[in-house]
């Protein structure tokens, strides 16, 4: 029997939540058990009810009990396993199978803040499989909790990517604030409070980016050779959709352009910082070049040493030294001026 700790969150199958949807009605909660008797009954397929069952990956049943009680195809099994987080949507013999990228429920700015979804459809049923919590997919949910009717399981797969689409466009939003706030310091040289938040907001952008911009493509080559099974109303919805979805990501990739130039005018702004300042140290050097020959020369405590006697000499030495200063710092401003 499986402790609390391996559970996480789920039930001893692996559940974390399943829906039953009839035709006309809003969703009920079902279990795993219930689930498999209404996809076994006739009458329920007949009224065109499906089935949404939602698991944890973390839940080692998981697996076990989809192997065990729905006919589902190896490659779905595969893509649960996979290490490549590449976005794809193919079709297998009757099945659809996706595996959609997704931002962790409480998304931070991090590279690590995205996971992905692992889905099979079938006419009557949609399962989905998780590793940790995922913000679309649980808006998805509080859409069913909250009396939202659905026809088929790919109208919620069509909703689930339009809930991915507003997601990213949060995401986007947020970080064109960021980026107004970074420009707004770049302007008042505060450089430094900047390079690091730019170069982490990049690196989330880009692998959003890289993450995301496969979907649309993938669901566009879906709509060209679909299953017989979806309706032109769902191909609609699909296709809407995946419009969403190409246009958030055409957004994302304007938004790294920007940053990127950003990034570069911060690093020109650093470049003449740093060569103002080298310039400053070497003016200085070459001003203090003279009195320290002098300081130098006159430090060696030996014989013959000019003005010695002279009871003017240490203002002579002075005058001269000033002077020498005078000219080269009137040199060296003077071509930096020029």
């Amino acid at each position: 029997m499986l402790s609390k700790d391996t559970m996480y969150g789920s039930d001893r199958n692996g559940l974390i939540w399943g829906y039953r949807f009839t035709p006309g009605q809003a969703a009920e909660s079902i279990s795993a058990e219930a689930a498999i008797q209404l996809l076994s009954s006739t009458e329920a397929l007949a009224r065109h009810e499906f089935v949404w069952l939602h698991f944890s990956r973390s839940n080692t049943a998981t697996e076990t009990w989809l192997m065990e009680h729905l006919e589902l195809p190896e490659a779905f099994f595969e893509a649960m396993h996979e290490e490549s987080r590449s976005t794809r949507l193919e079709q297998e013999d009757d099945f659809l199978i996706a595996v959609l990228n997704d931002v962790l429920f409480a998304f931070s700015f991090d590279v690590s803040a995205v996971e992905t979804t692992s889905i099979c459809i079938t006419p009557n049923l949609m399962v989905t499989t998780r590793l940790r919590p995922l913000r679309s997919i649980d808006r998805l949910r509080r859409l069913v909790r909250r009396g939202q009717q659905f026809s088929s399981p790919v109208e919620l797969l069509a909703r689930l990517l339009q809930n991915q689409s507003s997601v990213l466009v949060e995401i986007l939003r947020q970080s064109t604030s960021r980026v107004d706030q970074i420009e707004d310091r770049l302007l008042a040289n505060r450089i430094t409070t900047s390079r690091s938040e730019l170069s982490s907001l990049r690196r989330v952008l880009v692998k959003l980016q890289r993450l995301l911009a496969p979907e649309p493509s993938a669901f566009f080559r879906l709509l060209n050779r679909p299953p017989e099974w979806i309706t032109k109303d769902d191909l609609q919805d699909l296709r809407e959709s995946a419009e969403e979805i190409a246009a958030a990501v055409s957004d994302t990739q304007a938004l790294v352009e920007r940053v990127k130039l950003i990034q570069e005018e911060l690093v020109a702004l650093l470049n003449e910082q740093t060569g103002r300042t080298i310039y400053i140290l070497t003016v200085v050097t070459v001003l203090a070049l003279p009195i320290n020959m002098v300081a130098g020369l006159f430090g060696m405590n030996v014989g013959g040493i000019p003005l010695a006697s002279d009871r003017l000499g240490f203002w002579s030495i002075v005058i001269i030294l000033l002077a020498l200063t005078v000219i080269l710092a009137y040199l060296a401003f003077g071509k930096r001026r020029d």
